[in-house]
């Protein structure tokens, strides 16, 4: 379960986990598997739920199956569900009959029929004046309300189970899956998938339906995936524009980043840039403040002030929502008492990211204080020193351990030369020997430091880019 980036599976059920309606044995044991590596599963089906408990003995395994093609979630192990959109208008089941749509099954929203009565359904959507749609699943045709599909009904039940989409890995078959694989961190479609599906996919299994699902689980609990991280770009965060007009696209997860610069220049609100450009991709960010000025991370809880240090339980319920950020402010630490509580604090947060994924970033500004150093004696493992920004004037100062796992230098005020021979000496690396000239404000030098490139000049580095 260390340093797991993926944290949960979603998984379709026809034509997916199951082939005629019926889940194999060697597929059961493989979510068993899953399961006790730590992750959580849910289903994402098209079916109603009193039609999939009939023929699935398996759905207590599941955390959560969202149903109806994203209109219900059900918690096995309570026997509760809820459903996330209206109930299909009687008036509107009533035109269908008319109209002579058969099949016909209606669910708690959902109105299912098959190709081609989809033809006769939409003319009688349209007559309504509905704000409905039709969703396709092979030949299937799903009526739901216009907002409703496999990722809302995710949406909702990773809300329940505290989970971030970027910490899911989603597989699928059908038309109707193509949402859900989009929304998740990680799409993979199975090897008997529709073509359109398989386009989209992030990985397609060599196996057909469960066979296919085996395969993605051994590749999980072997490796959490990280073969696939190359094909993930579609996740990578832009940050800053270089000469050439082309975008800086910092990787989502794996990557550190130190922003760099003499006292007085902006690199608090570099770093402040980035973490919005973050969150609104939806990544979450657990940000260190040890003297500074919480009002440039707008829009983060605040934990702990001049009079009293953030508490552990206060630290976990700022962190509870996985889209919420939070700023934990040390204001209140004696130069004496920093390293124990910086220490103490950065050991929780790595703990939380072992467990549950999140936050996906940590942020820590003034990194160079005093005492601040030390603190990183709470990385235990090699992945505790990814996915940090490290805000420092004076490199020299950091720790060893966070030096070595910086990919990207970012130097920020008047002196670019002079943060990153810093830099470079701190680390025991020749320097740049090349540097753009007539840096303007707003601008910065952005250096690769793991790679062969000139260090390069980057434009529009304050305003976040949504997602």
């Amino acid at each position: 379960m260390k340093g797991m980036r993926y944290h949960a599976l979603a998984c379709d059920y026809d034509g997916t986990l199951a082939s005629g309606g019926q889940v194999a044995r060697e597929t059961t044991s493989a979510l068993r598997r899953l399961r006790a590596s730590g992750r959580r599963l849910i289903m994402v089906t098209g079916r109603q739920i009193g039609d999939l408990l009939a023929v699935c003995p398996e759905v207590g395994l599941f955390d959560r199956v969202v149903g109806e093609n994203g209109a219900v979630v059900y918690a096995p192990a309570s026997g509760r569900w809820r459903a996330l959109a209206e109930a299909p208008a009687l008036s509107f089941i009533t035109a269908l009959r008319r109209r002579g749509v058969e099949p016909l099954a209606v669910g708690q929203v959902v109105v299912a029929t098959e190709r081609p009565q989809d033809v006769l359904a939409q003319q009688v959507i349209h007559s309504l004046g509905l704000d409905w749609r039709i969703i396709y699943n092979r030949e299937a045709a799903m009526m739901l309300p216009a907002r409703v599909d496999k990722a809302t009904g995710l949406a909702a039940a990773l809300e329940e189970l505290g989970v971030s989409a970027h910490n899911v890995v989603a597989i699928g078959d059908g038309e109707n899956d193509d949402r859900l694989l989009m929304s998740c961190e990680c799409g993979v479609a199975v090897a008997n998938a529709v073509p359109a599906l398989k386009q989209h996919a992030d990985l397609v299994t060599t196996e057909e339906s469960g066979a296919g699902v085996v395969e993605l689980i051994d590749q999980l609990i072997a490796l959490d995936l990280v073969e696939l991280a190359p094909r993930l770009g579609r996740h990578d965060i832009p940050f800053g524009i270089d000469d050439r007009g082309a975008a800086l696209r910092l990787p989502a997860h794996g990557a550190t980043v130190l922003v760099v610069g003499a006292p007085g220049a902006a690199t608090s609100a570099v770093a402040a840039g980035l973490v919005e450009r973050l969150a609104a991709y939806g990544y979450q960010e657990g940000i260190v403040l040890s003297t500074g000025d919480d009002a440039i991370y707008p829009g983060a809880i605040v934990v702990g002030d001049a009079a009293h240090l953030p508490h552990p339980t206060e630290v976990a319920a700022a962190l509870d929502h996985p889209r919420q950020n939070a700023v934990l402010r040390l204001h209140a630490v004696g130069a004496a008492d920093r390293p124990r509580r910086f220490e103490s604090l950065l050991s929780q947060l790595f703990e939380m990211r072992a467990r549950t994924g999140r936050p996906h970033w940590i942020v820590i500004d003034e990194a160079d204080q005093p005492g601040a150093g030390q603190g990183f004696g709470a990385a235990r493992r090699p992945e505790d020193l990814l996915g940090l920004i490290l805000v420092a004037a004076k490199p020299r100062d950091l720790a060893p351990a966070a030096l070595a796992a910086v990919d990207v230098v970012v130097s920020v005020g008047a002196s670019p030369a002079e943060a990153l021979q810093a830099f470079a000496d701190a680390v025991g690396t020749p320097a740049p020997t090349t540097l753009p000239t007539g840096v303007g404000a707003g601008e910065a030098i952005a250096w690769w430091c793991r790679r062969l490139d000139p260090p390069f000049r980057l434009h529009d580095i304050g305003a976040p880019r949504a997602a």
